[in-house]
């Protein structure tokens, strides 16, 4: 590890693992299908620009982000592949549309009416966004969908360049709702003139489990992150997905206690013999959180569990025995034959593995990996560089 951050906690992102799942998925749907890369919430946390620029060299033709604050980063960044702002955006921002040439999620008639008078620009490309059952965002009415296609065929500012809508239970088992979904899409394109449009129903689950279902654009998601978009999926996927997220720290402090040392805040931990104690600079402001006590860390290869409250900066691991100052620690990926999953971490705390890479702040450094060498850190705690491998 290099001098670039100061305390001993990282997470590591294998850029490999994004472009071969990209690859795999771009296989798996077929040249006539284009992949949209969707780097929201900073690529799910393993970083926007960085998955960004490896899932377009892996294929993928366009962007998805969720505000129009993340397109603009991305184009700052240098980004110039094709990027569609799949939330709303304030009527009066739509001239940052233009400026930043981002796609624009039209999902209502009184929306696009008051965007048309903010807006001085022309051709401003828009995806209209049909609500099928998801409940979010959407036009849920076809009559209001004819009212925008009318609107926009009249004005200048705007032309319908796409339509999309999201399913709500398409990672499921049980797939009436989906169906549902589907067949109220169909509903909806039979009145709009589409044969030009760019065409997505799709998310990850709907791309690996219903090829057939995808029309011309597949929107990547969860699954370009190596992950499986429910526990449900996990054992029916197409491909193997690489996962591409870990998280590391090492032992900074190594003590002896005697049986009956209390550990940690509210003294819920006590030594039941003479122990081993490490510290580990990692808590919940990085995004660990204390319903994470007395979860598991690879170290050497073996489990070994954390004891006490985690705090805010620091947590404790029991040890078999003394350990250097310095030793890696890993609480989400691999050690030799034994692994922590961004799952398991997941099932842990009752939540979905989106959650946890997204969970983890940008007070933890970024360090990336290309060729099984590092290539880039982040941390927005100070400057962020390119480094050598």
């Amino acid at each position: 590890m290099q001098a670039d951050f100061y305390r001993d906690t990282w997470v590591e992102v294998n850029l490999d693992a994004i472009e071969q799942n990209v690859r795999n998925m771009k296989n798996h749907i077929g040249d006539l299908v284009d992949l949209i890369a969707v780097v929201k919430a900073n690529g799910y946390g393993h970083g926007a620009k960085q998955v960004a620029e490896s899932a377009l060299h892996a294929g993928a033709s366009m962007l998805a982000v969720a505000f129009i604050d993340e397109a603009i980063s991305l184009r700052q960044q240098g980004i110039k592949a094709p990027i569609l702002v799949l939330g709303a955006i304030r009527a009066a921002d739509i001239e940052l549309a233009n400026k930043y040439d981002l796609i624009i999620t039209c999902f209502s008639i009184d929306w696009l009416m008051e965007a048309g008078n903010a807006c001085m620009s022309h051709g401003i490309q828009l995806h209209i966004k049909v609500d099928t059952g998801m409940g979010r965002l959407g036009v849920r009415e076809e009559s209001e969908l004819k009212k925008i296609v009318n609107y926009v065929e009249s004005s200048p500012h705007f032309q319908i360049t796409g339509i999309f809508t999201h399913f709500a239970t398409a990672d499921e088992d049980e797939p009436s709702y989906f169906l549902t979904q589907y067949k109220r899409f169909q509903q909806f394109l039979s009145f709009i003139p589409h044969e030009k449009l760019l065409i997505h129903c799709a998310n990850s689950a709907t791309g690996l489990k219903f090829p057939s279902k995808l029309y011309n654009a597949v929107r990547l998601g969860i699954s370009m992150y190596g992950l499986s978009p429910s526990v449900d999926m996990k054992n029916s996927l197409p491909f193997t997905l690489e996962e591409a997220f870990s998280l590391q720290t090492k032992l900074v402090h190594v003590k002896k206690v005697p049986k009956g040392t209390k550990i940690s805040y509210g003294a819920t931990y006590e030594a039941m013999e003479d122990e081993w104690i490490g510290t580990l600079p990692i808590g919940y402001a990085d995004g660990w959180i204390r319903k994470l006590r007395d979860s598991e860390v690879l170290i050497l290869g073996q489990r070994f569990p954390l004891v006490g409250r985690i705090c805010m900066d620091q947590c404790m691991v029991r040890l078999p025995y003394e350990l250097p100052v310095g030793t890696k620690v890993t609480l989400i990926g691999k050690q030799d034959t034994q692994k922590i999953s961004i799952d398991e971490v997941a099932n842990r705390l009752d939540t979905i593995n989106y959650e946890i890479p997204c969970m983890i702040t940008s007070r933890v450094p970024r360090l990336y990996f290309k060729g099984n060498k590092s290539c880039e850190l982040i941390n927005p705690l100070l400057t962020n560089m390119t480094i050598e491998s």
